[in-house]
Formats: C-alpha cells, sequence, structure tokens
C-alpha cells in the first residue's frame, strides 16, 4: 500500500460538552502538527500544580480529554480502493470518527492501530476526521496525552500486500551463507479468486541485489494468504551491536496486467542462543546486557515522539556505554526501533505495566482482559523485522505473578508471544516482593518473632521499609518467593528480576536451568550487581532505574537530607518537582556523574573521573531513596564558598587516585572494585584547577581536570548538526551554554534565556533539566540550570533555521541551521 505522513492540518482543543457549543464555540481549536502532546502545553488554561489529578506520578500535570479534527481531500480516483488511517499511538482510549461516524477505537495508548476509511469517505471532497483521547489517574508515570506519534494514510488496491504483511527471519546461518525466509500475507477484498507472483529481492546496505526469487500465490476472497520465499545469501554480513549491519527486502506482488503492490523492510541477519552455560550469544558471541531502562517521553518534547529525538536518545545511550534498552513499560515506538537496528542497540520490548490489578485508579486494567491479545499482536507486528529486538517482556512488576491464576495469566501471554513470533525469547520483570504483598506482614511478624522482638506488626513494616532496597532484596530470597513464583517463571524463557540480585546465585543451584536478567535495579549498586553478572553465567545482564530521566514520578532519585523534620526520605516531591530526577542522562542529554561512574563499573573507561558535592550541603547526613545518586557535579566552580569544606568524589577502576588542588597533592587513597570504584576527598575550595590521576601498579592510567569558570559569563550556542532534513520528524537540537572565555561551563551563573527562532522551521520545545520548576517547555524564555538549556527546532519547510539567543549581561549569540 501506499504510505503517506497524516501529520499535517490537524486541529486541537480540549474536549468541550457538544450541548454547551449549541449557542457557539467555547472553546477554539488550535492547529497543530503531530505528532503532539496535549499535556505538556495544558498548564496554559489548566496550571500544574499540586492538586492536579494526575498528582506526583505524571508531574502534576493536568490531564483532561482532548479533541483532534482534520479536513481532507480524497480524490474520486480512490473510490474502489482500500483507505486506511494509522494511528502509531494515542493515549490514551482514542476514539475515531469520520464524517461524524464511528470508526475505531483503541484503549491502550501505546499499540498502533488502523481504521478502515473508505467506507466512511466521500470521494472528490473534503472529509473530516476526529480523534479524542483521555488521560486520567491512569499512569504511574508522565504519559502526555492525545495523537503523541505518527500518524498514515495507507491507500492500496483490493489485492495487495497487507499492512505489516512482510516477515522476515534468519532461520539458518554459518560463515558461508545465511538462510533469508521471506513471508507474505496477501490480502484480496474482491469477489474473485486471484492469482499472481510474489517477487522478492534482498538488497545490501549499497542497494546491491544478493539474491532473489519468485513464488506463485492464489489467493480466495475475504482470506489472506502467505507466500513464503527461501533466498540464501552468500558470506553474510551480520547485524550486532557492535557491526549493525542492515539489509533490506523488496517484495512486488504481479499479475498478468503488471505491478499490482510493493513493500519493503529493513532488517538484519543475526542469531540469538540461550543457555545457562554460555549465557545469551549473538552470533555464536556470548553477550552481556549493559541495559538501560527508558519511559517514553523526550523531556522538553513531552510525550512526542520524533525520530530524531528517539534517535540522538538511542545514540547518546550507547555513547555512555550502554548496549540494550529495556522500554519500560510499554511497546517501544517505531522510530526508537529504526533508531536501534541503526545504531546497534538490544532491546527488551515490553508489553504491559498492569494485567488485572490496577495499579491507577483508572488504567488499562480496566480494559486488559478484552484487549491483552489484539495489543500483543500490535506489538509483535511493529517489532518482528527489527534486529534488535532480542526479547518481548509480557509485564512490569505485575502482582497477580505470585498466585496462581497470575501464573495461568503469564503462561496465556507467553504462549501467545511464542505463538507470533518464535524467534525471540519471553521474559517477565518479577519484583518479587510484590508478587507476595498480601502476605508481607505475617512474614515480616515472623521474622522480628524469630528474633525476639515483640513490637507491634505495623512497625515491623516500617522498620522493613526505612529502605525499601534491601527489604525487596532480603524478602526476594525468602522460601515464600521460591514457591510463590515457580510457576510464574517458569513460563519464561528468561526470569526477569526487579531488585532481586539476592536470588542471583542461589537460583543457579535451585533452578539449574533457570536464566535471569535483572531487569530494572538501583543505579546506586551498579558495582555489585555487574560483578554478580560477571561471575554468574547464568545472569545475563543488569538493566538500570533509570538510563535516561524523565518525566513524573517525581524526585524518586533527589538527594534528600535528614532533619528533625524529615527524619526519613519520601519517595515522592512535592510540586513544583518535575522530573524522577533519577537518570544517568538527564532530559537534556547531559551525562550526569553516575554516567561515568557506572562506565568505569562496565570497564569501558580507563580514564578518572572526578565530581564535587555541592558544598552547601557539607555535613549533613545524606538519605535519599535507593535511585539517588549523591549531589555532585562535575565542577569546581562554587562562587561564595571559599575556604569552605567540600567532598570531592572520585571514580576509577585503578588502585589508587591522587588528587590535587591548585597543584597541592592531598595525597593518595585506594579505589578500583575492592572500594567500589569511589574515594572521596574531603578538602576546602579554593578556586583553581582540581585534578585526579590514577594509577595502578605505580603507574599513571590516566587523569581528568577540572578548571573554575573565571571572568565574563559568555552565552554560546551549539548545533547538534549544520544541517537536517525537512522529512517527517527530523529535528535540531541547540545546546545554549553559560562558560568564560575558555569554554569552561558557569555551572553557577544561572540566567533567563531568550530565544528567536525564524526562517523554515519553528521552536518545538525550549528546556533545561532543571528537575524541579514552574516553567514551561512552550516558551521562549528558560533559565539555564547549571549552565545549560536546550532549544529543539522543528523544520518547516526546505532553507534555513535561524536561532537568535539573548541573555542578562552577555552578548547575544545566533546559530544557522541548514535544511536540505
Amino acid at each position: 500500500m501506499i504510505r503517506v505522513s497524516f501529520n499535517d492540518g490537524w486541529q486541537f482543543r480540549p474536549k468541550v460538552n457538544p450541548f454547551a457549543e449549541l449557542s457557539g464555540p467555547t472553546a477554539p481549536f488550535q492547529d497543530v502538527t503531530l505528532p503532539h502532546d496535549a499535556m505538556i502545553g495544558q498548564d496554559r488554561v489548566a496550571p500544574r500544580g499540586e492538586a492536579t489529578s494526575e498528582g506526583g506520578a505524571g508531574a502534576y500535570f493536568p490531564g483532561g480529554v482532548f479533541e483532534y479534527r482534520k479536513t481532507f481531500f480524497v480524490p474520486e480516483e480512490y473510490r474502489g480502493k482500500r483507505v486506511l488511517i494509522e494511528f502509531e499511538g494515542v493515549y490514551r482510549d482514542a476514539t475515531v470518527h469520520i464524517n461524524g461516524d464511528y470508526a475505531g477505537q483503541r484503549p491502550y495508548g501505546y499499540s498502533h492501530f488502523r481504521v478502515d476509511a473508505d467506507r466512511f469517505l466521500r470521494f472528490g471532497e473534503d472529509n473530516e476526521i476526529r480523534v479524542e483521547a483521555r488521560a486520567h489517574e491512569d499512569s504511574r508515570w508522565y504519559t502526555g496525552a492525545g495523537i503523541y506519534r505518527d500518524t498514515w494514510m495507507l491507500t492500496g488496491e483490493l489485492v495487495r500486500i497487507a499492512p505489516d504483511g512482510l516477515r522476515v527471519t534468519t532461520p539458518d546461518i554459518d560463515a558461508e551463507r545465511a538462510v533469508v525466509e521471506v513471508a507474505t500475507t496477501v490480502e484480496n477484498d474482491s469477489m474473485a479468486i486471484r492469482t499472481g507472483e510474489v517477487v522478492t529481492e534482498i538488497r545490501d546496505a549499497v542497494g546491491t541485489v544478493l539474491a532473489s526469487g519468485t513464488t506463485q500465490v492464489t489467493v480466495m476472497p475475504g482470506e489472506p494468504a502467505t507466500a513464503r520465499t527461501r533466498l540464501y545469501v552468500s558470506d553474510p554480513a551480520l547485524w550486532s551491536p557492535g557491526s549493525p549491519a542492515l539489509h533490506t527486502a523488496e517484495v512486488t506482488l504481479k499479475d498478468e496486467a503488471g505491478d499490482i503492490d510493493a513493500e519493503s523492510v529493513t532488517f538484519g541477519i543475526r542469531s540469538l542462543r540461550l543457555d545457562p552455560r554460555h549465557g545469551l550469544r549473538v552470533n555464536g558471541e556470548t553477550v552481556k546486557l549493559r541495559g538501560a531502562c527508558v519511559h517514553h517521553d523526550n523531556g522538553p518534547l513531552g510525550a512526542a515522539t520524533f525520530a530524531r529525538a528517539e534517535e540522538r536518545r538511542v545514540q547518546l545511550l550507547k555513547d555512555a556505554g550502554f548496549n540494550a534498552i529495556r522500554m519500560s513499560h510499554h511497546p517501544m515506538s517505531k522510530a526508537m526501533l529504526d533508531a536501534c537496528d541503526r545504531v546497534g542497540m538490544l532491546v527488551v520490548d515490553e508489553a504491559f505495566d498492569m494485567w488485572t490489578s490496577a495499579k491507577s485508579g483508572f488504567d488499562y486494567s480496566l480494559h486488559f482482559p478484552e484487549w491483552w491479545e489484539r495489543d500483543i499482536e500490535a506489538m509483535i507486528a511493529k517489532d518482528f523485522n527489527h534486529p534488535s529486538v532480542i526479547m518481548y517482556s509480557i509485564g512490569n512488576e505485575i502482582p497477580e505473578a505470585g498466585t496462581a491464576v497470575g501464573a495461568v495469566w503469564g503462561r496465556r501471554l507467553a504462549e501467545k508471544v511464542r505463538a507470533l513470533d518464535g524467534t525471540r525469547y519471553v521474559t517477565n520483570a518479577v519484583n518479587n516482593m510484590l508478587a507476595i504483598m498480601s502476605e508481607l506482614p505475617a512474614l515480616v511478624q515472623k521474622a522480628r518473632q524469630a528474633k525476639g522482638e515483640t513490637s507491634s506488626e505495623g512497625a515491623g513494616i516500617n522498620t522493613l521499609m526505612a529502605d525499601v532496597g534491601e527489604a525487596m532484596n532480603a524478602i526476594s530470597a525468602s522460601q515464600l518467593v521460591t514457591e510463590r513464583t515457580a510457576e510464574s517463571y517458569g513460563v519464561l524463557d528468561v526470569a526477569g528480576m526487579n531488585y532481586s540480585d539476592s536470588r542471583y546465585a542461589m537460583d543457579g543451584d535451585l533452578f539449574p536451568g533457570r536464566i535471569i536478567l535483572g531487569t530494572e535495579t538501583f543505579p546506586t549498586r551498579i558495582d555489585t550487581y555487574w560483578r554478580l553478572v560477571a561471575q554468574n553465567d547464568h545472569v545475563i545482564g543488569d538493566f538500570t532505574w533509570t538510563g535516561w530521566d524523565y518525566l513524573g514520578e517525581v524526585g524518586i532519585g533527589r538527594p534528600q537530607y535528614l532533619t528533625p523534620e524529615h527524619p526519613k526520605p519520601t519517595p515522592t516531591a512535592d510540586y513544583p518537582h518535575l522530573t524522577a530526577d533519577c537518570g544517568d542522562i538527564d532530559i537534556t542529554g547531559h551525562r550526569r556523574p553516575v554516567s561515568y561512574y557506572r562506565e568505569i563499573v562496565f570497564g569501558l573507561r580507563t580514564q578518572p573521573y572526578l565530581a564535587v558535592q555541592r558544598p552547601q550541603h557539607h555535613g549533613k547526613a545524606f538519605a535519599g531513596m535507593p535511585w539517588a545518586w549523591t549531589d555532585a557535579v562535575s565542577s569546581w566552580t562554587w562562587p561564595g564558598y571559599d575556604g569552605r569544606p567540600v567532598t570531592v568524589e572520585v571514580y576509577s577502576d585503578a588502585d589508587e587516585v591522587e588528587l590535587l588542588v591548585n597543584g597541592r597533592s592531598l595525597g593518595r587513597l585506594p579505589v578500583g572494585e575492592d572500594h567500589r570504584f569511589r574515594a572521596d576527598f574531603d578538602t576546602v575550595y579554593e578556586p583553581g584547577e582540581l585534578l585526579a590521576i590514577a594509577y595502578r601498579g605505580g603507574v599513571e592510567t590516566g587523569r581528568h581536570l577540572l578548571r573554575s569558570a573565571t571572568g565574563p559569563v559568555l552565552l554560546r550556542a551549539q548545533a547538534d548538526r549544520a544541517i537536517i532534513t525537512p522529512h517527517v520528524g527530523d529535528l535540531a537540537y541547540v545546546t545554549l551554554a553559560l562558560t568564560d572565555a575558555g569554554g569552561t561551563l558557569h555551572t553557577a551563573a544561572d540566567r533567563e534565556v531568550m530565544v528567536e527562532v525564524t526562517g523554515d522551521g519553528v521552536l518545538q520545545g525550549f528546556g533545561s533539566a532543571a528537575p524541579s520548576t514552574e516553567e514551561r517547555f512552550d516558551t521562549t524564555v528558560r533559565r539555564t540550570y547549571q549552565g545549560r538549556a536546550l532549544a529543539v527546532l522543528r523544520p518547516t519547510g526546505i532553507g534555513k533555521i535561524h536561532l537568535r539567543a539573548t541573555a542578562p549581561g552577555c552578548e547575544p549569540v545566533e546559530t544557522v541551521i541548514g535544511v536540505e
């Protein structure tokens, strides 16, 4: 079918009561270009705040019901053809009407779906499509709302290749050749039996035909047929994270009159193997998954899914040392899958955050029993040809996993996945403590009695939950968990475990055939986890929470300090906190100190890394949740703190590190694995240079230098690319930074920056990494955070985009991005 973008020409507004508009419009529509997040700009009319229905889970944004409309012309020549409208994602509970008639719906906000439009269309005339979407107390994180992913119009003949109708597998690979099997589904909506030919070509990255074949296919009316073509590629270039070689399968459907339809898909030739001795093997080589859990929002863009935003995020995660992404806790966008294929990033794609037990008042559990199969089908159809996808997760922290009926549901989902795609593995991200939550009070009380303690059951729970990380890990190792989760793990290929490293070694003995994946872990304990991954062949990797900071679940990773008024840490921050504040990379794409620490633990960085704890908190008792890193910043610019005590963190895999302040040595401290790859130096702040030197066996192995910013503050603008394309989904990212004349970042000189965008582009989003702020992403003024802000530009045509930025006390700066 012919596929064209359907993103332009839409209008949007909050849903209004139609009876209220009998006397005239009460809320005007606004012009928008998709993808569009209806929630991110809602605070113009319904402000963010403590009392919003979404609360801290939704970053204090207001939910609501939103409606979109579009008028589009349908040519007369489309009469007698099939016309479909495809939505890659509408959040949530979407309903679609065409020319006033109901055309379709989709409750789940993360599934792509299509509506058959031709039966409702007026040919040779203008037509109207309306889409409604709802977001209200239905998630534990910021979801955004509305038509937040791409839309497409598909047109084709009555006999055609079905949408998602090409499925490529590589069942047999060796050094000499690879077997490539292309299954093509042909549909026939005519009244006659039709016979045609399916011509298939396999091409390499530069377009050279490597193999071709023709298969005859007869299609009965209303009965799709699958034509399989088995081809052989000599000396195949294999896809792997280190060498992501891609191929294209081009398929043409023909009859005696000529070509009827054509489709193409990109795929990779690679093999997967799994066993407890070798772990996960890609093309025969064992791969340990250095994983990042990520949510779907794109920071300053909200939930709007642009291809360039997804590609940039994948590339930055790869550059930071990750080789795998777990999409949490919903299916990944098509754009991100494409990026993972190109960049070389392995993917664990996840279906659901809930099954039949609700986690929020109005979440998908209300629709799960009726819709789960269709949503699994949609995920598999989307993922099937992507070599980056190695595993499907059927759920995340499903409470039912500890019950017999929950195990039945798990088997249903797992077998459905296998029936649709037997080439990947199935996991489920189980939180073992949550799986026995109903029996947790009795378990705690029994443990306290065994110790001779007599305090109340409630007190026992409070004590246990004082360190939720230790609690989850300790309970995970209990016999009760072993018994209650045995069947739920037994239906899987890989036992996904959240915060349960206490089971890694013991399950190697208890369940010799069990393969374990740390599907979600604390960033503060990566050294412990990675040692276990390295030591245990049956443990295939670790996924940290999280690789990239995100909107919502506000403040779970924020630094906290004990005071008489706040004697213990709290999981949720008050308004105006905006982000979870727990990612290795912040919402603008800047790496935080924990990212460099992780890179060292992974064995990917030999240079030491310096970070300085904020001197204003020196001496206070740190008490963050287990997702919270220290408040350290990689900066030696702390005006106002001259002569005040400060703690310097040095990360390294060497034997020892030396710290020098303005050339004066503070001595050496042991570091490396036995010291958790970290040494802390207490000193006093004095402007100048801070230098860390690492040594192994007395020989220097690397150094890291920080300089204090001095002199006037300069505003600088740096675009990520000088030239972008006008294609759907492309963007330009411009970093605005406050520096001194030598380029050192002024992390303590934050101020408001104003941007003006002219030419062939618009400002799509403007923000900083500030975890707590009342500023919006849809304005032209934004205060920097630690010296940085980020402007995101969307092209509107071929030409040039001009950005001019100003800030108090700084000379204006300009940058030009070409669009061609």
